[in-house]
C-alpha cells in the first residue's frame, strides 16, 4: 500500500492506494494554521485509514529540500524551514518522500497521456499559479524547482508577478467572484489574456508537445478554452508554435494520484 498526503492551504487529504492505483480509503480535514496541530490531526487521520504502507509521498505547496526532506517555505501557510520528513515518518511508520504539489499533479496528468505525448507542460491555476514539466513520465529535474507564477510580466504598465494578476485570487479580487461563478464571456476573454501572457513565455522556453491546465480555476477549462486559444494564436511566432491545450483529467485529485505514481516509481527502483 502507498500513502498519499496532499497538504493544502485550507484542507489536507490523506489517501491509501493499493499497488494497482485504486484508493482503498481516504480522509479530508481542515489544515490548521499551527503546525503542531497539523501533525496531531495528520496522525489521527492516517491511523483512521487502518492501513499499512510500503511508501508514503507528502505533497507540499512550496519550496522543497528533497535531500533533507524539509520544506523551506509553504505557499499558502505561514510555515518555514519545516523538517517534514523527520516529523511525519515516525507517525506513519514507513519511508516517505517530499515533493512539491504542482510537480506531482503534473506527473499524474502527464502519465494519463504518455502514449500520445512525451513532453508535457502542466500548469495549475488556482489560488496561485505554478507549473511542472514532465518528460517520458518523469518530472524534469532541470525545472523541478521552478516557480512560474513568480515570473515578472508587464501588466497595466508595470512589471508584476504573473500570479498577482492571473491567479484565482486575482480573479476574485477583480471580479468579486470565483471562477465557478463567472459565466460572462467578455470576462473570460479578459481573464484568458492574462493567462496567455504567462503561458506564451512558458511555451517559448519549454517548447512542450502539449499543455494541460489544472487547479481550481483550471477545472473550469471549458469556459475559457476558446478565448485562451485565440489569444495564444495571436502571440504565436514561427519559432514558438502553439501546442494542443487540454484541461486536466482529474483536476481535483491530480496531486494525490501524483503521489501514487511517485511512490510506485520509488517502489520499483528499490525492488
Amino acid at each position: 500500500m502507498y500513502l498519499a498526503v496532499d497538504i493544502g492551504g485550507t484542507k489536507t487529504i490523506v489517501a491509501a492506494f493499493n499497488k494497482s492505483g485504486r484508493i482503498k480509503a481516504s480522509r479530508k480535514f481542515e489544515t490548521p494554521k499551527i503546525y503542531v496541530q497539523f501533525l496531531k490531526l495528520l496522525k489521527e487521520n492516517v491511523q483512521a485509514l487502518e492501513c499499512t504502507y510500503d511508501y508514503g509521498i507528502v505533497a507540499a505547496p512550496g519550496k522543497v529540500d528533497r535531500e533533507k526532506g524539509h520544506v523551506i517555505a509553504f505557499g499558502n501557510l505561514d510555515w518555514k524551514n519545516i523538517p517534514l520528513l523527520d516529523d511525519i515518518e515516525p507517525l506513519i511508520h514507513c519511508p516517505i518522500y517530499i515533493e512539491n504539489d504542482t510537480k506531482l499533479a503534473g506527473l499524474s496528468e502527464a502519465i494519463y497521456i504518455k502514449d500520445e505525448f512525451k513532453k508535457v507542460l502542466y500548469i495549475t491555476i488556482s489560488t496561485g499559479i505554478n507549473s511542472a514539466l514532465v518528460v517520458d513520465g518523469v518530472i524534469d529535474k532541470e525545472l523541478i524547482d521552478s516557480e512560474s507564477g513568480d515570473m515578472l510580466l508587464e501588466h497595466d504598465g508595470k512589471l508584476q508577478k504573473w500570479e498577482s494578476f492571473a491567479s484565482g485570487k486575482a480573479i476574485v479580487k477583480k471580479y468579486g467572484k470565483r471562477a465557478s461563478e463567472i459565466d460572462n464571456h467578455k470576462d473570460w476573454i479578459a481573464i484568458s489574456r492574462n493567462f496567455a501572457l504567462g503561458i506564451i513565455n512558458l511555451i517559448a522556453i519549454v517548447q512542450p508537445e502539449v499543455i494541460v491546465i489544472g487547479g481550481g480555476v483550471g477545472s473550469h477549462f471549458k469556459k475559457f478554452q476558446g478565448p485562451l486559444h485565440d489569444h495564444l494564436k495571436r502571440f504565436e511566432m514561427p519559432l514558438v508554435p502553439i501546442p494542443p491545450i487540454r484541461g486536466a483529467q482529474k483536476p481535483e485529485e491530480a496531486v494525490i494520484y501524483g503521489c501514487y505514481y511517485l511512490a510506485k516509481s520509488h517502489d520499483a527502483t528499490n525492488n
